[in-house]
């Protein structure tokens, strides 16, 4: 039987729920996937926009959407493992629609169930005349480009506040990555040896302790 050539990442899951403290408007929120150009979607939505959900009346005062959520990517080397973006939109006092908070999470790399809380955020205005501008015309910042929160590149010089977060289920298969050298499964992970260990104590410089045991040792993994 031929070696696999590329491994597979199943997953399904919800969007279950939300914490917005202060925020009492009806709130829905709206998810993609982003990942690295090796990947590829072989089944499901890439996007997609729940259902609008009110504040719950009991004491934990959160909105429930449980949006399903299910996914198949295929790919050759973990590079760019996808995430998912979330944005969260509600109206202000004026009727308009507003983002209430952007975040992302990593879809885990381990199969299981897994739960995610997902803080939010939104962009803050440059100056105190400017918010209150913005508040006045109802414009408040918005990123052009929601997938940024995904990414590493200007958010150095961007300002934000916590707004909320969002909590996400997981399920997630996976399948051949072990046959191409990628071993996720935490019950099958390699623990140093003691040999490794007095290796690595001996020789702290980076590399040394990899350079002083057999590379027949080494397993590769997903960190």
């Amino acid at each position: 039987m031929a070696n696999p050539s590329v491994f597979l990442l199943m997953m399904n899951g919800q969007i279950e729920t939300g914490d917005f403290p202060g925020f009492d408007d009806d709130l829905y929120v709206k998810f993609n996937y982003i990942y690295g150009q090796d990947w590829v979607m072989t089944a499901g939505l890439e996007e997609g926009i729940s259902q609008t959900s009110k504040k719950s009346k009991d004491d934990k005062r959160l909105y429930t959407w449980n949006f399903p959520l299910d996914v198949t990517f295929k790919s050759t080397n973990p590079f760019g493992w996808p995430q998912l973006v979330i944005n969260v939109h509600g109206q202000d006092v004026f009727g308009t629609a507003v983002v209430r908070g952007y975040g992302a999470v990593h879809v885990p790399i381990s199969p299981g169930r897994h739960v995610r809380i997902v803080p939010l955020y939104v962009p803050e205005s440059s100056s105190h005349f400017q918010k209150f501008t913005s508040w006045l015309m109802s414009r408040r910042p918005e990123f052009r480009d929601h997938n940024i929160v995904a990414k590493g590149e200007g958010r150095e010089v961007t300002r934000v506040k916590s707004q909320g977060s969002v909590r996400v289920t997981f399920n997630v298969v996976t399948r051949d990555m072990k046959k191409l050298g990628y071993d996720v499964i935490p019950s099958t992970l390699s623990i140093p040896s003691s040999a490794t260990t007095a290796a690595m104590a001996a020789n702290p410089k980076p590399g040394a302790a990899s350079a002083a045991i057999p590379t027949a040792n080494v397993s590769a993994s997903v960190s």
